[in-house]
């Protein structure tokens, strides 16, 4: 309390009794998986698929953006901003600078530029951006021609002339890579006929090529929290509530996709809030994909979802219909529907945009098998578009049968805790019990009237407890505060049933409302 000597008049600003709990974001996704260019596990906040193709963009082959042959990322990043997402994390799996391919440029021959007549490597020790000149020297007389070669890598620069394609020590090749410290030079057209082996003169720049989807290990993906490498580099990043990752498949390998779907599911357990969607392999029937996820797979988390089957979308690279994961498709509908209904509207009987078609037609019966064991089926409705026709978890827990259940607990729960961290190291007495249950109460109450909460009153819909019951003198000593919530969620209307009879018409009353 302050001291008053002096006469006069003083204001004193008091904390309020009622500190208010925001509601957290739920719709923030994780992408983990290739992309031809941009910085290598190091997740990136990406709020538009502008941003994405400029930082994860082919350097090689601009005309491409972020699209590459084999891998799915940019056609999951550009399903979830398509359908309604609108922030996420990237983060690109490889090898890192030194240890992976080095930046490179092909040198292509002056009469076809299709042809690569050399081809200009950078060497390990060099970082940063390497540029190489090539350009022809005046010709003396009837004199072979020769070339001049600059290489400028920051500040250093080194320069070559009376460079020729003959062998020697003028060779073009021989005397660079004797003599450089940024390059080496490969004579990729030395089989060539003499005529196509002559290099277009221009400026290159160096860049390290797309890596493979079959060259990316599993342990890539699945990273190292310590070195916040692959997902392992997501823990840090409290604000993710969907994981994906579309490219495991690109691996095709079961064994290893199965093995890092389980670390999926592992990292959304531990770390408790956020969901991982699950792609299902290609290619398999519906009794197929039954037979994989109960015996093969045996997934068993609330924390996880899956969806079958694959979706049909545009490649912009061959102009021509791919299958995808469907993943990247779905985790932007689960964001459209927090925005337009709330965390608490299941996040089914929705249009997947962009899905032009699916790998495969799900019937009726069919779907009735997959549904009960919380496979999420994809389902094409004549004059009603590409719906997901389901919006179950993988657990066996009653429980947490529903996606939507488990993620309004996870919104409630990372509200409150963000929400009452003012209360660490205040004095445990009533007053705090209080100012704990008032702000609770005052957020769940809000909560209710979004219509996620079941009853007709907020007493029906839930309740906070903080008192002497919750809070024995031993949890006191312990420095221990306990609130007690209890809360009824809304389930989905999964099947809905009209019961119809027959009843003889006549004599009876009219209906009133």
């Amino acid at each position: 309390m302050p001291t008053y000597l002096t006469p006069g008049v003083y204001v004193e600003e008091v904390p309020a009794a009622n500190k208010p709990i925001e509601g957290v974001s739920t719709s923030v996704a994780a992408f983990v998986g290739l992309t031809p260019g941009g910085p290598v596990n190091t997740p990136m906040r990406i709020s538009n698929w502008t941003q994405f193709a400029k930082i994860f963009g082919d350097p090689n082959n601009p005309d491409n953006g972020p699209f590459m042959e084999g891998a799915y990322m940019a056609h999951s990043v550009y399903g979830f901003f398509q359908n309604g997402g609108s922030n996420c994390w990237i983060v690109r799996v490889g090898e890192e600078n030194g240890r992976g391919a080095r930046p490179q440029a092909m040198l292509p021959a002056a009469a076809d530029a299709t042809v690569e007549a050399f081809r200009a490597q950078a060497l390990p020790s060099v970082d940063g951006t390497v540029e190489v000149e090539l350009s022809e020297e005046p010709k003396a007389g009837d004199g072979d021609q020769t070339y001049r070669l600059v290489v400028t890598a920051g500040s250093e620069k080194e320069e070559y002339d009376g460079l020729t394609l003959k062998k020697g020590r003028a060779n073009l090749a021989t005397k660079v890579n004797a003599q450089s410290k940024l390059i080496k030079i490969e004579e990729t057209g030395a089989s060539l006929p003499e005529a196509q082996r002559i290099p277009a003169a221009g400026r290159y720049t160096l860049s390290a090529p797309s890596p493979e989807p079959s060259a990316i290990k599993p342990t890539d993906f699945a990273g190292d929290e310590a070195k916040r490498k692959g997902m392992g580099g997501l823990a840090a990043v409290d604000e993710v509530t969907i994981l994906i990752m579309p490219d495991l498949w690109a691996m095709a390998d079961d064994t290893a996709v199965r093995d890092l779907q389980g670390k999926m599911i592992a990292h959304a357990e531990n770390m408790g809030d956020r969901m991982a969607i699950l792609d299902p392999p290609p290619d398999l029937l519906p009794q197929e994909v039954l037979e994989w996820r109960m015996n093969t797979a045996g997934y068993d988390s609330k924390m996880a979802a899956f969806y079958y089957p694959w979706i049909e979308v545009q490649d912009p690279l061959t102009n021509r219909p791919i299958t995808i994961p469907p993943s990247g498709h779905v985790a932007g509908l689960w964001c459209r529907v927090d925005d337009k209904r709330g965390v608490h509207k299941a996040p089914a009987n929705e249009v997947v945009m962009g899905a032009n078609g699916i790998a495969f037609q799900i019937t009726t019966p069919e779907q009735g098998g997959l549904n009960k064991v919380g496979i999420n089926c994809i389902r094409a409705f004549p004059g009603r578009g590409v719906r997901i026709w389901g919006a179950r978890t993988l657990s066996s827990d009653p429980e947490w049968r529903y996606i939507n259940v488990r993620r309004l607990f996870n919104y409630i729960a990372e509200s409150i805790i963000e929400g009452t961290q003012w209360s660490v190291f205040e004095p445990n007495d009533q007053r705090l019990w209080t100012s704990l249950r008032i702000s609770a109460g005052n957020f769940l109450t809000n909560v209710w009237r979004s219509g996620a909460l079941f009853g007709v009153t907020p007493q029906e819909a839930f309740y906070v407890k903080c008192d002497d019951e919750t809070n024995p003198p031993e949890s006191i000593e312990a420095g221990q505060v306990v609130v007690e919530i209890g809360v009824a969620p809304v389930k989905p209307a999964e099947f809905v049933i009209f019961r119809l009879s027959q009843f003889t018409g006549g004599g009876g009353e009219e209906v009133s409302e």
